[in-house]
């Protein structure tokens, strides 16, 4: 194993603290290796008044970070796994998966829990799968774009710019400010972002090293739920961003996977579930997807592509 290893990272404060995390599970695993860290600026954070929706393509948090990796300025990426593209470029690899932590959207407001808002309330988020679940739930709600680190977001909501907003709860978590959480919203009614709630770490495919090391790091059954989910998202064509998602969970030696496929400017929400055995995760992920094609998804696909919010 090399003496010193370039762990790269988004320079905001969550991911710091996510990397870092990742950073005291390497050095238990391998405490003679020196890591440290690189912090890379990506599109993602400089134009963080943009709307997600509005940059071409995907991977606006990622793309500098794998340029690093690809040109050898870093041994391996840190990222939220939600930011990183089902297509990964040719020479990298996903080479592990920590264990996730709470899975679930937050809300956060200082009037009341999302239920309980006044008719018209504006709720702040930059994605387009919780705006379409929000209004699945609460059609008379109105949707404003959000973007900013987390500390920007919560300002803007202690300014009075919404009435409530949604974020991660793992992110919250990470940055200990899980007392800010009005309430967890429930999956049956909020299906998280593929890979919500975890970290994945990229590396070069030939990479022997690493990819040695990412197999004692890597959490197996964290591992088969986004492998089901990112399978799912592939399948469906993610990358148009339209409000497609899904989450696998683990009981026992059962792999149950949420799909979720919603419209743009409706209402309406397809949902399915299936199980299989969590060998099975990948071809898990593909089946569901054509079930929910079979179902008329692909009708809300097209209604997100090449729309903006």
């Amino acid at each position: 194993m090399r003496r010193r290893i370039a762990i790269g990272t988004r320079g905001s404060r969550l991911a710091i603290i996510q990397t870092e995390s990742v950073l005291d599970n390497l050095e238990q695993i391998a405490p003679d290796t020196e890591f440290g860290l690189v912090e890379i600026t990506t599109r993602g954070d400089q134009e963080d008044n943009t709307p997600l929706e509005r940059f071409a393509g995907e991977g606006v948090f990622v793309k500098e970070l794998e340029k690093a990796l690809e040109d050898g300025k870093i041994d391996m990426a840190v990222h939220s796994l939600k930011d990183l593209p089902t297509e990964i470029p040719q020479g990298l690899m996903l080479g592990a998966v920590v264990e996730r932590l709470d899975f679930r959207d937050a809300f956060i407001s200082h009037r009341a829990n999302l239920a309980e808002l006044p008719l018209g309330s504006i709720v702040g988020t930059g994605s387009r799968r919780r705006a379409a679940q929000v209004l699945a739930y609460r059609p008379d709600l109105k949707i404003q774009d959000l973007r900013g680190n987390i500390e920007t977001r919560l300002r803007k909501l202690s300014e009075g710019h919404y009435d409530g907003i949604i974020i991660a709860a793992a992110a919250l978590i990470r940055l200990g400010w899980e007392e800010k959480i009005t309430e967890y919203l429930p999956p049956e009614h909020f299906t998280p972002e593929v890979g919500q709630g975890t970290l994945g770490i990229e590396i070069r495919t030939d990479d022997q090293d690493m990819r040695s090391l990412m197999s004692y790091l890597n959490h197996q059954s964290t591992w088969h739920c986004i492998t089901a989910e990112r399978a799912f998202l592939k399948a469906l064509g993610g990358g148009c961003r339209a409000p497609i998602t899904a989450l696998g969970s683990i009981a026992g030696t059962i792999l149950k996977l949420d799909g979720m496929v919603a419209g743009v400017y409706s209402t309406k929400i397809l949902r399915c579930s299936i199980e299989d055995t969590p060998t099975e995760a990948e071809k898990l992920g593909d089946i569901l997807a054509q079930k929910m094609i079979d179902m008329g998804a692909l009708s809300l696909i097209n209604e997100a592509r090449c729309q903006q919010l």
